[in-house]
């Protein structure tokens, strides 16, 4: 063959092996909702929106992130109702479609001979959703915004886990009403914080009222809301309503005349300002006159930059594919917000009823709560954006812990006299321990540091594994990480400090007989308890304290500081099921609490264990005979069995769980997953599916690049994911083959092995 051939051949083989936009599967809806819980996800910048159609009306549900009241509860801004006359959704034509290519959705109608279509999108680089409505006939378009925070309400019962007093209320719980008003031909809403917040009380219960001035405080002063108009459309009355048991009061703007065409505006505000004339003026100054242009560019490449798509006999494993695709769309939508993606139902959370009956509160409602930061379960929503290249996203999380970190300094101080951030589990937004979980009726004696709570006693080593994200963005993307450094230090400067101390104050010694720290007590995630040497703690301080001594910016100073510490950390322990070697959760545990499996944490995140490292087998065997593991084993929630079969190559396994996991959620929208352990749709539920279907793909172990080593054969696949060093890797994998393999840089390709036959 000539060489101008081969290359003839060699682009068209490219161009279709490698045709991504082809592989995207919108969602398409060909009949109306009956309710919220039948929702699409749609959203840009920081903004999640819930569209529906339900009886002929279109209903927008928003949400931004950061927009937390005086009690943390995570507050929509509203919901929007468009009603048309005449109405093209009367009739027997409707297609409702997300285009996620593009990052907008589209409604169309027709009644007769009128044919109505509607595109809602959001603004990537402005909090802007713009709703565009055209039809073939004239039309009155009626656009109303409906709020149930018209007056104050009383929060009592389980309405408060919506916020940071969960089940302990101090005295009455109250959601201070919105202020909403029309002005220049718009409604104008905004939520104003009021006086003490549960920041003040927090800090009140928890002993910190001297350092209270030197304290981060997100909730002071924080004002959120927007406005809403439409082109040619004037101020059209009042009306009252019910949805779904809450009442609620629109403000109305029409059309002054029927017209073929409409565009509503919908620009959302969060402003920290002591007075609402400068959040006016803030408002005022968003621009909103952009066209869609660069926002779909921005959903272009964001599509291009990372996917996995299947396609095999096997419709489960084709289903996992897409539902990865369509969740970190979701994902997606809060790519430049103030606060991270939250775990717990993220921007699109619908009314509690239609996730559980008994639940009949405001559409506000989520379990465990707004504000507050379930590490354990946030840290699943962020793993898998390394693989993915989603870098920037991950901002959100990083800067979260960062902006806490003097609050945790100051708390550490005070309840210890040592240094060092402690970061609890059940944290709020500025760095506290949540008031419920610290404890309302605790020993008079009980020291000032410490949750009382059976779960979370003792559990602090989360926070590690965003320190190593943090590590891990400057190993694949050459991420500049020098500001959060002292996070990073800090944190695990609490470690040797504070078990040091504990030690000291139970005798002369601060080391054991092999110059090791004593990690007692101590917690294997929220499960065993009062651990003595806990596995996952140890797994953590390791890996994060040698990352941080190869990282090239560190003095020699700093270097050395932390080389002491790691030859401080005990190993891991093992324990036996019917001859096997395992490994164990702790040296000794007291009790057992919860059900995840931190005795595989050294697996998965921290990589100890692994394919082509030593004892594999043992963590195998963990797997395979640990009683413990196989009773809590599961593919809900943030169960992790998906990700510990990928990551052992046990392949089988890897698929079924995965395939469990990434299934159709039995909603509407196939990605709604949950409730699970926490609420719907299911964030840790969601990235805990992607984590397990990238490390089917990709495993990396410092510059080997695994490559299927947990593929099912029959399962062909067109990827691209993320490996360190700057380094993608694309191929195509068709009828059991590798058919088509790009690695960039092209010098990395030495570093790859394949590990299907």
């Amino acid at each position: 063959m000539s060489p101008f051939l081969l290359l003839l051949v060699s682009l068209w083989f490219t161009s279709n092996a490698f045709s991504q936009e082809k592989e995207l599967s919108n969602v398409i809806w060909t009949s109306q909702s009956h309710n919220s819980s039948e929702s699409m996800p749609v959203g840009g910048v920081d903004i999640g929106l819930n569209l529906w159609v339900e009886k002929g009306e279109v209903y927008l549900y928003l949400s931004r992130s950061g927009t937390f009241d005086e009690n943390n509860t995570l507050l929509k801004l509203g919901r929007v109702k468009l009603k048309f006359s005449p109405n093209p959704f009367d009739g027997k034509t409707f297609k409702q479609e997300l285009v996620l290519k593009d990052g907008y959705a589209q409604i169309s109608g027709s009644n007769g001979n009128l044919n109505t279509q509607i595109k809602v999108w959001v603004d990537v680089f402005n909090p802007v959703i713009h709703v565009d409505v055209k039809s073939n006939q004239s039309i009155t378009t009626e656009a109303s915004y409906e709020s149930w925070r018209f007056e104050d309400r009383i929060t009592k019962g389980k309405e408060n886990n919506q916020n940071s007093y969960k089940w302990a209320p101090q005295g009455i719980v109250k959601t201070t009403k919105d202020e909403i008003a029309f002005k220049n031909n718009s409604v104008q809403f905004y939520h104003q914080n009021k006086g003490e917040t549960v920041f003040d009380v927090a800090v009140k219960q928890q002993g910190l009222e001297d350092k209270k001035s030197e304290l981060f405080n997100p909730l002071k002063n924080l004002i959120f809301g927007g406005s809403m108009e439409g082109e040619n459309m004037v101020y059209a009355g009042n009306y009252d309503g019910n949805y779904l048991n809450t009442a609620f009061k629109a403000w109305v703007l029409k059309s002054n005349k029927p017209s073929k065409s409409a565009n509503i505006i919908i620009k959302l505000n969060i402003l920290k300002a002591e007075s609402i004339q400068v959040w006016e003026k803030s408002l005022d100054e968003i621009n909103a006159k952009t066209n869609q242009n660069n926002s779909i560019k921005w959903w272009n490449d964001y599509w291009k930059r990372s996917f996995i798509y299947i396609n095999s006999k096997d419709e489960e494993a084709n289903q996992s594919a897409k539902n990865y695709q369509l969740f970190r769309y979701m994902l997606g939508c809060n790519a430049f917000g103030k606060y991270p993606t939250k775990f717990n139902g993220g921007l699109f959370t619908f009314d509690p009823q239609l996730t559980d009956t008994t639940l009949k509160y405001t559409p506000d409602f989520r379990n465990w709560g707004g504000g507050t930061h379930t590490a354990q379960n946030q840290r699943l929503v962020y793993w898998p954006m390394l693989k993915s290249g989603d870098f920037e996203l991950m901002k959100l999380q990083f800067d979260f812990y960062f902006d806490l970190l003097k609050n945790a300094e100051i708390r550490t101080e005070l309840a210890w006299g040592h240094k060092g951030a402690s970061f609890t589990e059940q944290l709020e937004n500025f760095g506290l321990p949540n008031p419920a979980e610290y404890g309302w009726k605790r020993p008079a004696d009980f020291n000032k540091g410490m949750e009382y709570n059976a779960w979370l006693e003792y559990e602090w080593d989360t926070v590690l594994e965003f320190c190593m994200m943090i590590l891990e963005t400057e190993r694949y993307n050459g991420a500049n990480i020098e500001k959060y450094l002292p996070l990073i230090e800090s944190s695990l400067t609490f470690f040797k400090e504070h078990y040091t101390y504990l030690a000291k104050q139970r005798g002369a010694k601060a080391l054991d007989a092999d110059g090791h720290l004593v990690f007692y007590p101590g917690s294997g995630a929220e499960t065993y308890k009062m651990a003595y040497n806990s596995t996952s703690t140890i797994a953590a301080l390791k890996t994060v304290l040698e990352r941080l001594i190869s990282y090239p910016g560190l003095s020699n100073i700093q270097k050395t500081e932390w080389q002491e510490m790691l030859k401080t950390i005990p190993p891991i322990n093992f324990r036996n099921f019917d001859g096997h070697t395992t490994i164990a959760p702790a040296k000794l545990w007291e009790r057992i609490n919860n059900t995840e499996s931190p005795q595989l944490y050294p697996v998965y995140p921290w990589g100890i264990y692994g394919i082509g490292k030593p004892g594999l087998d043992t963590a195998i065997n963990t797997f395979k005979y640990d009683t413990d593991v196989l009773k809590f084993r599961s593919h809900v929630g943030w169960k992790q069995d998906n990700i510990f079969a990928a990551r052992l190559g046990l392949t089988e396994d890897a698929a079924n769980f995965t395939k469990a996991k990434l299934k159709d959620s039995g909603r509407r929208f196939p990605a709604f997953w949950g409730p699970g352990f926490d609420w719907t749709p299911d964030h840790n539920w969601g990235g805990s599916g992607m984590i397990g279907l990238q490390e089917m793909l990709l495993q990396v172990d410092g510059k080997k690049i695994y490559l299927f080593p947990a593929w099912p054969k029959d399962w062909d696949v067109h990827f691209k994911l993320y490996a360190p060093y700057k380094t993608t890797v694309e191929g195509t994998f068709k009828d059991g083959k590798l058919i088509n393999l790009k690695v960039l840089p092209e010098s990395r390709k030495a570093d790859v092995k394949i590990m299907i036959e």
